[in-house]
Parts: structure tokens; C-alpha cells; sequence
């Protein structure tokens, strides 16, 4: 992705650092972010000795006034259970002027790092290379950078770029390398996002890059520009032999992907139309990676939460701007009849919640005493897991989870059984909506629905909310809904009603951020 076209906003996650985080009502429990300054995408994450290590653009120059401008560098942090992560510092350094080749380059974007486990690069056994977009004058091209300290410090490869532009007129978007080793092709493989398609180049060293081919979406519509590609394998149903290709990337605000066949110089879908990761507003240039203990059956995956829509408009709390989503688990499996991706918080997060308070089969109505909630709802992070259903005897539609409210201000998430489908409103949640220009807002205004393809009349809604932050998971992840929110600092209370008539409560559980 471009390293700048507007601004984004919030959070962190359970930090280690030397430097105090500074007290701001906008600083989340359990997503990362940076100290100070602006944070943008995530770059996939490597294991290497012991530990996580983990990328995201990073603007130290960062300027409220002038979002745009400042460039990026990578910022590192590790990690040995992907929850509570350590900050270890800039670890590609923003670009300088006259370097020693005497080759400009430009502005350090985004791109993917690999271990070279066999040296194939040169650069030693287990050297950490990355492959990222830089760019001068508007002229994208992809650099190698290499690190021989366990990806704490990179240097630039005196022979970049290693993927020069063709033809910058004809390819002003030439950007966000993912690059991974083909062990069936016997080489390294990148996609590229290129405007309104995603190329593919293959290498026998990370240095010497080949075109094969390129996928363009046949959709009937628009997704131009396409950005930060990724392509892997996973198997369908956890079977080895319906192992097949995913093809993923960021479109129009939202994180897109087809299902189809990679023969080791092309993507092809099975369907043209693509399905969302997320159906929420917030979860954009994701980033998956190999789950070491079951390489096929699942995969990780990390997102920046924000949208370009409005990133320059929201309202900028302390002095940091910048958060990802949750580290999700994401399996491939057959929802109606269709290849779906399903996700759900990675396991670790478990550990980080306090005790639940907890209540069973209430009635609810429009009346928000009806379900009888536990008292003292009040924490700034916590996870709600509810299940609620229309029964036989129950004639409302709509279930309303009023969270962060103070009874003028609240974010809504809810669930429609006539529609089957969840949804996320903020036009209501406080400081976002008192502060944003027409256009911005209205697009933040907008109401996320996520169609629920199990359907029935029962359904289980798993909604963490952090500081500025809700992800639903709807029954067990085949649908999310992620986006930001911005709270009254008074607004802490959890609400729950019905649209009409009642509903059940068949069970409400929720547990507070520990500390």
C-alpha cells in the first residue's frame, strides 16, 4: 500500500517498553500500536529465534496538519505468544538522499520478509530478506533489504531495485511485494499489486525477478486500486486433499479474496466474484502467515484498523495514531455449500480476561432493565459473548447491544433475524461523529452489515471492545464485523434491547481486561 494517502488512529496491545505509555483515553488494552507518532500497515510476521517478529509502516515526522507527509520506515516488535508484544525499535530506516549506489529510490513502504533458510539470496543461512516498495517522484519499485541480526536492523542490497518499474506511465501503481518460497516450483514467488490487477514474478535468489502472469478480477466491479496482495495455500475442511490456493487483497476499504488454483506461474478463481474477509469498515491490508503447528489446516492474520475514507479526519487523542485488529486463527471451510475463510482470536487472548459475570435466559425487550445485565459494566476492554434467540414464543426481530454508552452517546451492535445479518452503527458512539467534515462522516456513518449464512433463529455474537475498537465474531467467526469506534470519555455502560416486542437472552457472559 501507498505509505500515505491520509491518516489513521489508536491503540495498543499489552506493551513491554522503557518509555511510559502516555495516559490518553484513546490507548487500547490489547491491540498494537505505536508509542508515539503514526502507524499504518502490518507486514507479515516471521518466527525466528524463539520469538514473533513483527513489522508495521511507521512515520516518526508524523504531522497532524499534514498527515501525508514525513514518509515511513519499519517499525519492529516481537512477540513469543502474538498477545503481548515488545517494542525493539526502527528496523528499516527511513530513506535517505544520496545513498551510496547514488540511486534514488525513495520513500520505504510496504512489502513482506522471508528467513532464507538455505542461503539462497547470499546473504547467509537464516538471513531475514525483505522485498519492499519504494518510491521517488511518484516511480514505484521494489528494493531487497537483508538482515543478519534476526530482522532487528536491515541494509539495503547495493544492486536495488531488484524489481525496477517496466513503465511508470503505464504502471503508476507498482507496489506491496508478497513474496514466498514455491517449494513445488522450486523458486521464490511474489504478487504485486498493480492497479487494477495483481501481477506475478518468480526468482530463483530474491535478487532477479521474472513476470509470469497477472489476475484480473472479473467482478463487474471496480476494485481499482487493488493493494497488498497475498496468496497461499490452506486446506478445505482441514482435508490435504482438497488443499487449494487463496488469493487475498485489499479493496475499497475492506480485505477481498478469491479461492482458485496457483500452477506456479498464475492464479486462476473458481469464482470470479469475491468473498470479505471482514465485513466491517476497519480491517484493511491484511497480512496472513503459516501456523507452524498445522501449516495447511489454518493460518494467522493481523489487519490495520482504519479506512482511507476517513482517516484523515478522525479525532487524534495523545500523541500516537495507529492501531491493528486482533491476531485472528483463519481456516478455510465449506459454509453453504461455498469455500469460506473463518476467523476467530487466536487462543492467547484467553489469558489476558478477568472473571465473567454472567446471566441466562432473560427476556428482552425495548426496555433496557429487561435482561436484568450484571451490574458494574464499566471497563474500557472487555469481551461480551452472548447468545440470543427467537423462540416460538417471541415476536421482536432485532437484537441491540448498546456498548460505551452514556445514555445520549453509544456504539450499536446488533443482529436482524429477519435478514440474518449483524450489524455495527456509530453514528451515535460520541466524539468521532461531533467532529468529522460531511464526507468523512458519512461514510463513518455508514452501517456495517455482515450477512450470516447459518442463518436460524439462534445466534452466537462474540464482541471484544477495547478503548476505540469492537471485532464481532458471529457464530464462531463465519462472519466479523470490525471497526473503530470514539466513545465519550463518560460513556461506559452496556445496554441491551429489542427493536419490538421480546427476544431471548439465552446467555450473556461478560469478563473485564486485566491489567
Amino acid at each position: 500500500m501507498l505509505a500515505f494517502r491520509g491518516f489513521s488512529l489508536l491503540s495498543l496491545a499489552l506493551f513491554a517498553s522503557t518509555v511510559p505509555l502516555a495516559a490518553s483515553q484513546a490507548r487500547p488494552s490489547y491491540h498494537i500500536t505505536p508509542e508515539t507518532k503514526w502507524m499504518n500497515d502490518p507486514q507479515r510476521p516471521f518466527f525466528l529465534g524463539d520469538e514473533w517478529h513483527f513489522y508495521y509502516l511507521y512515520n516518526s515526522d508524523f504531522d497532524r496538519s499534514n498527515p501525508g507527509s514525513g514518509g515511513t520506515e519499519w517499525y519492529h516488535v516481537t512477540s513469543t505468544d502474538m498477545v503481548n508484544w515488545t517494542r525493539q525499535g526502527v528496523a528499516i530506516k527511513k530513506y535517505k538522499p544520496n545513498p551510496p549506489n547514488g540511486v534514488n529510490l525513495g520513500d520505504i513502504e510496504t512489502g513482506s520478509a522471508v528467513v532464507d533458510k538455505d542461503n539462497k539470496a547470499g546473504f547467509g543461512k537464516n538471513a531475514v530478506v525483505a522485498i519492499v516498495t519504494q518510491m521517488a517522484d511518484g516511480v514505484q519499485q521494489q528494493s531487497l533489504f537483508y538482515s543478519t541480526d534476526n530482522g532487528n536492523s536491515f541494509a539495503p542490497y547495493t544492486g536495488n531495485p531488484v524489481l525496477p518499474n517496466p513503465d511508470p506511465n503505464a504502471k503508476p501503481a507498482f507496489r506491496d511485494p508478497k513474496i514466498f518460497w514455491d517449494g513445488e516450483a522450486g523458486n521464490w514467488a511474489m504478487s504485486l499489486a498493480e492497479g487494477n490487477r495483481i501481477g506475478f514474478y518468480t526468482s530463483p535468489d530474491l535478487k532477479t525477478w521474472k513476470y509470469t502472469s497477472s489476475f484480473t478480477p472479473n467482478t463487474g466491479v471496480n476494485l481499482d486500486p487493488l493493494e497488498c496482495p497475498d496468496l497461499y495455500q490452506i486446506d478445505l475442511d482441514g482435508e490435504s486433499k482438497k488443499r487449494t490456493w487463496i488469493l487475498a487483497a485489499g479493496a475499497k476499504g475492506s480485505t477481498v479474496y478469491w479461492v482458485g488454483k496457483w500452477d506456479g506461474n498464475g492464479f486462476t478463481a473458481t469464482d470470479a466474484k469475491p468473498q470479505l474477509m471482514d465485513n466491517g469498515p476497519d480491517f484493511y491490508a491484511t497480512v496472513s502467515w503459516d501456523n507452524p503447528k498445522d501449516i495447511y489446516g489454518s493460518r494467522y492474520a493481523i489487519a490495520w484498523m482504519n479506512n482511507w475514507e476517513y482517516a484523515a479526519s478522525l479525532p487524534y487523542y495523545g500523541d500516537f495514531a495507529g492501531q491493528t485488529s486482533m491476531v485472528r486463527e483463519v481456516k478455510l471451510k465449506t459454509i453453504n455449500n461455498s469455500p469460506t475463510l473463518v476467523s476467530s482470536p487466536i487462543v492467547g487472548y484467553e489469558g489476558i480476561f478477568g472473571p465473567s459475570k454472567s446471566v441466562s435466559n432473560k427476556t428482552i425487550t425495548k426496555d433496557p432493565k429487561s435482561a436484568s445485565l450484571p451490574s458494574d459494566l464499566t471497563e474500557d476492554a472487555y469481551v461480551i459473548r452472548a447468545t440470543i434467540s427467537k423462540t416460538d414464543s417471541d415476536d421482536g426481530n432485532e437484537v441491540r447491544f448498546r456498548i460505551k454508552s452514556d445514555g445520549s452517546f453509544s456504539t450499536t451492535i446488533g443482529y436482524n433475524f429477519k435478514k440474518s445479518q449483524a450489524f455495527l452503527v456509530r453514528d451515535s458512539d460520541g466524539s468521532a461523529t461531533d467532529s468529522m467534515p460531511s464526507g468523512p462522516k458519512k461514510a463513518y456513518d455508514t452501517v456495517a452489515t455482515a450477512p450470516n449464512p447459518s442463518g436460524g433463529n439462534t445466534v452466537k455474537l462474540e464482541m471484544y471492545v477495547d478503548s476505540n475498537s469492537v471485532e464481532v465474531f458471529v457464530d464462531d467467526g463465519v462472519d466479523v464485523l470490525s471497526g473503530l469506534i470514539y466513545p465519550n470519555k463518560a460513556a461506559k455502560g452496556v445496554l441491551v434491547v429489542s427493536d419490538t416486542g421480546s427476544l431471548t437472552l439465552v446467555s450473556f457472559s461478560y469478563a473485564g481486561y486485566k491489567a
